[in-house]
């Protein structure tokens, strides 16, 4: 009984030891303690953006609501596409959705529809990347 106290001691003891040794180590390593020079600014978190859109299907028609309610404008663009080979997939043309504004987007196909999305493209953004 004795020789495992003293084991599980020696094991305590020597765990707080290295623990001890090794995390101000990996500190300093990951620049919080000592670091030279100024630690690095902290990111910026990102400005929400984007308008919530919801679709729905009734037979070949797609029609598709985009709410925005954040204070910069989305750009927002209606994509379907029909389940049949021959059916043309269509793409609307991008519209602008202003803070606090809700966009009607409508399409369809002469049959089924396969799939129906929309995709986003930020204005602030695109005018900084022309």
């Amino acid at each position: 009984m004795r020789g495992t106290r003293h084991r599980t001691r020696s094991l305590l003891v020597a765990s707080a030891v290295f623990a001890g040794l090794v995390v101000p180590v990996g500190l300093y390593a990951a620049g919080h303690v000592g670091a030279a020079g100024p630690a690095a600014p902290a990111a910026a978190d990102p400005e929400p953006s984007g308008a919530e859109c919801r679709t729905s299907v009734k037979g070949s028609r797609v029609v598709a609501y985009c709410h925005n309610p954040y204070p910069s404008t989305d750009r927002v663009q209606l994509h379907t596409e029909c389940a049949r080979w021959w059916d043309i997939d269509a793409d609307s043309e991008p519209v602008a959705v202003g803070p606090g504004r809700t966009v009607r987007l409508d399409d369809r196909c002469w049959k089924e529809v396969g799939s129906v999305w929309v995709t986003h493209a930020d204005e602030t953004h695109r005018a900084e990347a022309s």
